[in-house]
């Protein structure tokens, strides 16, 4: 087995509103203000070479003098982060981390604070506090004014606070010193504490800490893997911005699909489309709040368009545009720039959105543990949705890969079938509300879609479905085919797409997205996600031994703390793209709950 290339090696931490990413050593290194999408207060990750020297800036650390090793690990099934730094003497401080996340005043409490506590093990190490935040996506180096047990950090008219028992003389001008008792250093907005230091952190953390024992008790997990499974479910629930509903695709932006390749994103927004996966996954497991509040992000995103038309990605906050533009102060991670503000994918047309978006609302309609259930108000909003699908249901677009140039237009079979989903879905909406008429008029408009898709988008001379109406290319949504219920996993047409595929897409035990050339060359990564629907299929069509392998290869490529990126380096087993990245985690869960023994199967039979 491939031993992955270690690379972006980062716990993290969040509570549904901002977010960060910890090194194993202690460092945080990213974490957006206030919010998930806001500029990078924290950003070495994006520092190239210069991220690690003594003169970077974009970071808080605590470093232990004469450092010889460190160890990390999550408290338990929650968002906090333990890592323990040891010196030459045997020495060990443990530093935990946290966003502060309970249920206070019968709503959520989820400020834009970070919390660190810092702690001596065994014996009285030397240690230093760095905290060096930047402003103005890395331009910036913020103004620190010394209070009395704070610090505020100044720029462009705006202040954030760090409140702090530790000695506030010895953070500002970085000097070591022993460390005898706990401290705790707070971050965020430019007010008071409400408490002590240490009262007020103490509290949170406890309180932070049975939030997501509470929260990971409740979900539906599958008999095997449960650890993988409950982690990539937090890294879900810490995509989204439960304020508005909207999910992010990943917490980073400009992390490259490969080494130097240019293929570099601002993951930081919500697409319809992956925001479907992430709602699907989290109901497969029981965790239906993010449904009901993206189900709200998006009326609220229909409400900005007049003429119904969908982007495919909006801001976690909707309303204002994504304009691209690249930061000229932040060399990129490893040095692989540039790092681009702001996604252009939003003046694209990828026609998919509108299956997209009924298929994340559907089980609201038939899912009688919810409190407030889909209703005939919900449906006419969909219909309006379907209406749009129906009109672009064979119009050329860009396609879920979100290829950039206009010679790739083209009419995309996954586009085409989630077009034909959103019919498919207000049929069976329409007859459990009791509506007939309307269930005859989209049961008629699906069976239409999909006869003309079987027809135009099959090529016999490949015996496979092709990417493209009229194409002789495969790519790697076909396999979704079954999945989204358009064909049946043991159609010999499905079975010949999955020979067709396995044939041109895969690479040893991971699998591309296409093969073809795009605006950038020739993918060299290969996709995470894709590898978790080619293990779906395979499982689909009955080769469960041979699924399981790969999927257990896949847990393999995680990082140490279980996070997985967008990309695969199929040669080294190296993480690439954005991280955390949410299809990524998503198909972990799917495919782990595809393929697991059941509960009745491995405990109650015992077999």
């Amino acid at each position: 087995m491939i031993a992955a290339t270690p690379n972006l090696d980062f716990g993290v931490i969040g509570n549904c509103y901002l977010a960060a990413l910890i090194d194993r050593a202690g460092r945080i290194v990213w974490c957006c203000y206030p919010r998930l999408d806001g500029d990078p207060l924290f950003c070495s990750l994006l520092g190239g070479s210069a991220g690690n020297g003594a003169d970077a800036g974009g970071f808080l650390d605590t470093e232990i003098e004469r450092h010889t090793g460190s160890s990390q690990r999550y408290v338990g099934h929650t968002a906090i982060l333990e890592t323990v730094l040891t010196d030459a003497d045997g020495q060990s401080v443990r530093v935990t981390d946290f966003a502060p996340r309970f249920r206070q005043f019968e709503r959520i409490y989820r400020p834009p604070m970070l919390i660190r506590r810092i702690e001596p093990i065994n014996g009285s190490a030397r240690i230093r506090i760095r905290i060096r935040p930047r402003a103005g996506n890395g331009a910036v180096s913020p103004e620190a004014v010394p209070g009395s047990n704070h610090i505020r950090y100044l720029a462009a008219g705006s202040a954030v606070r760090v409140t702090t028992d530790a000695p506030v003389s010895y953070i500002v001008e970085e000097k070591w010193f022993a460390l005898h008792a706990p401290m705790f250093i707070v971050l965020g907005p430019d007010e008071q504490l409400s408490a002590s230091i240490s009262e007020l952190g103490e509290s949170f953390y406890a309180r932070t800490e049975d939030y997501w024992i509470e929260w990971v008790r409740y979900l539906s997990v599958p008999y095997e893997w449960q650890e993988a499974v409950i982690r990539a479910a937090i890294a879900l629930k810490l995509c989204n911005f439960e304020e508005t509903g909207g999910i992010v695709a990943a917490l980073t932006t400009s992390i490259p699909e490969a080494p130097n390749s240019v293929r570099n994103w601002d993951y930081r927004y919500c697409w319809l489309r992956d925001a479907y996966f992430v709602v699907h996954a989290l109901n497969r497991l029981n965790a239906t709040r993010t449904m009901e509040d993206f189900i709200r992000y998006i009326t609220n995103v229909a409400a900005t368009e007049v003429d119904g038309n969908l982007k495919p990605v909006y801001r976690i906050v909707p309303g204002e545009n994504l304009p691209e533009s690249v930061a000229p102060n932040l060399p990129g991670y490893r040095g692989m720039g540039p790092v681009r503000i702001g996604n252009l994918a939003e003046t694209q047309t990828q026609n998919d959105v509108y299956g997209s978006v009924v298929l994340a609302a559907a089980q609201m309609f038939f899912d009688r543990r919810l409190p407030r259930p889909g209703d005939a108000g919900l449906f006419r909003r969909l219909e309006a949705v379907g209406a749009k699908a129906i009109s672009v249901a064979f119009a050329p677009d860009a396609g879920l890969w979100e290829y950039r140039g206009s010679n790739f237009l083209a009419v995309h079979t996954h586009s085409s079938v989630m077009c034909w989903a959103a019919c498919d879905r207000l049929a069976r909406i329409a007859r459990v509300l009791g509506l007939a008429e309307r269930c005859d008029f989209w049961r008629a408009e699906s069976d239409r879609i999909h006869g003309e898709i079987l027809e135009r988008a099959w090529n016999p001379q490949l015996n496979s479905f092709t990417a493209s109406f009229g194409g002789n290319d495969v790519d790697a949504s076909l396999l979704l085919l079954q999945e989204i219920g358009f064909v049946a996993a043991d159609d010999p047409r499905f079975l010949g797409t999955l020979d067709r595929i396995e044939r041109t897409l895969r690479r040893g035990d991971y699998l591309m997205r296409y093969a073809g050339q795009d605006d950038f060359g020739v993918p060299s990564t290969a996709f995470a996600v894709c590898t978790f629907w080619y293990v779906d299929a395979l499982a689909a069509v009955g080769r469960v031994d041979e699924a399981r392998r790969i999927f257990e290869v896949m847990l393999a490529r995680r990082n140490r703390l279980g996070y997985l990126a967008e990309d695969i380096d199929p040669a080294s087993g190296e993480l690439w793209g954005n991280f955390p990245q949410t299809y990524s985690m998503v198909g972990l869960i799917i495919s782990a709950m595809r393929l697991s023994k059941s509960w009745e199967e491995a405990f109650w039979r015992g077999s």
